[in-house]
């Protein structure tokens, strides 16, 4: 199996670098049959995740991930579980809010799919 840490890294690096600069461009990491939890509201299939992703009330973002943790998620197939801790800066604020967001990433050819994606605030 290769480095799951390094996939996991990799995967996050470019997950928020995208997120930040252009949510439309995260459509082809999920599938029809992917699900995103986004504060406990949670919604399925490329489109609707897209139409979520795009909708959020906020026009400029960046994530600072703090902590960045991988396993495997399964004994047959290389898939794993990749869970973040992190700041968020929305908008112009100086205050950052602290989030957690949890991947199961599928292999998919050479590469990996979002197969289940959730996202918290943690406030406290």
């Amino acid at each position: 199996m290769a480095d799951i840490n390094a996939i996991a890294k990799q995967f996050v690096d470019f997950y928020y670098s995208t997120f930040d600069s252009n949510r439309a461009g995260l459509a082809p990491l999920y599938r029809d049959h992917s699900m995103l939890t986004f504060e406990g509201t949670p919604t399925q299939g490329v489109a609707s995740i897209k139409e979520k992703l795009e909708g959020l009330p906020f026009s400029k973002v960046q994530h600072k991930v703090t902590t960045l943790d991988a396993q495997p998620s399964s004994p047959n197939v290389a898939s794993l579980i990749v869970s973040v801790t992190g700041l968020l800066l929305v908008d112009d604020s100086e205050n950052p809010l602290n989030f957690s967001q949890v991947f199961q990433l599928i292999p998919d050819g050479s590469s990996y799919y979002v197969f289940n994606d959730i996202f918290r605030l943690n406030y406290g």
